[in-house]
């Protein structure tokens, strides 16, 4: 794995960087269950709560506050946009088979994708186009107000 070094996020859009922290952590807890056989019922079922409670928040809020402002034909926002059309095809087809290991880890393995992507590219070049007053626009936002979700979910199958 390559080093990489820190990035200087603007303040306008370090919570959506705050926010993929949780999505990794997601993706950890999903490698961890399938690795230690897990049932992929309880994580299908984490995933889908998780989808809910955060994840679907954070990709609209991106959607409106951050690829919207970059014009329609702009490459990286296109395959932003197909990456969560990806995502949500994914999480539609969890819902109906949440017992299926490889669509679990197709899960993981392309939002670890994306959010490397935005991190890496998505998130500089909206830094390097965007004007201080957009930037300033998107700082105002509500913020995403996440919480430890995994205080109201009992079922920690992560941690065996």
């Amino acid at each position: 794995m390559k080093d990489h070094p820190p990035i200087k996020r603007d303040a306008a859009i370090a919570s959506f960087s705050r926010d993929h922290h949780a999505g990794l952590l997601l993706i950890w807890k999903i490698r961890r269950g399938l690795r230690h056989s897990t049932d992929p019922e309880r994580i299908g079922n984490y995933v889908l709560y998780f989808y809910k409670a955060d994840l679907e928040k954070h990709f609209r809020d991106e959607e409106s506050w951050l690829f919207g402002k970059l014009p329609p034909d702009d490459e990286l926002r296109k395959r932003a946009e197909a990456d969560h059309q990806a995502v949500y095809a994914l999480i539609a087809d969890l819902s109906i088979n949440r017992k299926d290991a490889t669509l679990l880890q197709k899960l993981a393995d392309r939002l670890e994708q994306h959010i490397r992507f935005e991190e890496r590219q998505l998130f500089n070049h909206l830094q390097d186009v965007l004007s201080e007053e957009e930037m300033q626009a998107i700082a105002e936002r509500m913020p995403n107000g996440s919480c430890d979700l995994d205080d109201d979910w009992k079922d920690k199958f992560w941690l065996s």
